[in-house]
């Protein structure tokens, strides 16, 4: 019989449960586009419609590896989100202000 997680994660010593969730963690922290839309529940037709374009420009978007900050940022805060853009060095990061001023542009 198959047993759920929760039983399996409480018997794991608490080191590896610190483990597991801090790996959890980094897995949540960074992901693709399309990852982070089917996270939050989204499909690609709601995505659209949202953004008023239509399906096939979302599966474009999600397959780019380059595009407009615009861009990015309308589909993160279609996804109910906000688009940060942070610079990170050995000595500390830095958020970068210039583009909290970007106009909703069209998707492209």
């Amino acid at each position: 019989m198959a047993k759920q997680f929760s039983q399996l994660r409480a018997r794991m010593v608490p080191e590896s449960q610190a483990r597991a969730q801090a790996r959890a963690s980094e897995m949540l922290a960074e992901m693709p586009l399309n990852e982070l839309r089917q996270a939050r529940g989204l499909s690609q037709k709601m995505l659209a419609e949202v953004l008023h374009v239509q399906q096939p420009s979302i599966a474009k978007i999600e397959k780019r590896t380059d595009m407009y900050l615009s861009t990015l940022r309308s589909h993160i805060e279609a996804m109910g989100g906000q688009l940060e853009v942070v610079a990170r060095f050995p000595d500390g990061a830095v958020l970068i202000s210039n583009f909290s001023d970007l106009g909703n542009s069209a998707v492209g």
